[in-house]
């Protein structure tokens, strides 16, 4: 089981997690956006020792948007100990979405 750390700054978080970080950049107006909530909380549920998910508001963070080319909502990155190792693109469905995260974590 992972604990929890307290971070500095996001780049900190990503590389300094014990475990992969899948990043969930959104915006609070995006309808697919909100389809993605239930499906990243069954995500959780059962990656949740093996996978941390932080979500981003674009319209917050536009600086992390910019960043990674973040041109499409929503996306999801995975970072492995701080470098981007997948992205998704769109709402992929639960079963999918964990079986496609087992494949790289």
């Amino acid at each position: 089981m992972t604990t929890k750390k307290e971070f500095n700054s996001f780049e900190e978080m990503l590389s300094g997690s014990d475990v992969p970080v899948l990043v969930d950049f959104y915006a609070d107006w995006c309808g697919p956006c909100q389809m993605m909530v239930p499906i990243l909380e069954q995500v959780n549920l059962q990656l949740k020792d093996r996978l941390r998910i932080v979500k981003i508001d674009t319209e917050k963070y536009t600086q992390l948007a910019t960043q990674y080319q973040i041109a499409a909502l929503p996306t999801l990155v995975l970072f492995k100990k701080g470098q981007p190792v997948d992205r998704i693109e769109g709402v992929l469905q639960a079963p999918q979405l964990v079986q496609h995260l087992q494949t790289l974590i």
